[in-house]
């Protein structure tokens, strides 16, 4: 969101600075998204609101998918993998809670 534009975000993302310019609102948007899914997993993790977390991590796990598939598949790895699995801790930590 923040960085975008400049030269850690278009290494990243293997950008063009013009490209940079062009696509910075749409960044900024996405940015946004993504920190509602942090602030919605936190307030989940505090409130101990594990139908919470769960819900916000198959919304990361959802959007890792698709941007993997739309736009760059190591998108997968480097957001719904680790979505994946804090779900299956987050699973797991329930099952143990109960049982």
């Amino acid at each position: 969101m923040f960085l975008w534009t400049g030269t850690i975000g278009q290494r990243v993302f293997a950008m063009t600075p013009e490209y940079a310019d062009q696509t910075a609102v749409l960044a900024a948007n996405q940015g946004l998204y993504n920190g509602f899914l942090a602030i919605g997993l936190l307030w989940g993790a505090i409130r101990v609101s594990r139908d919470f977390m769960i819900f916000f991590l198959l919304c990361v796990i959802a959007a890792g998918i698709y941007g993997g598939l739309t736009a760059k598949i190591s998108i997968i790895y480097i957001q719904a993998v680790p979505g994946l699995i804090a779900l299956i801790a987050v699973i797991a930590a329930r099952r143990k809670a109960t049982a």
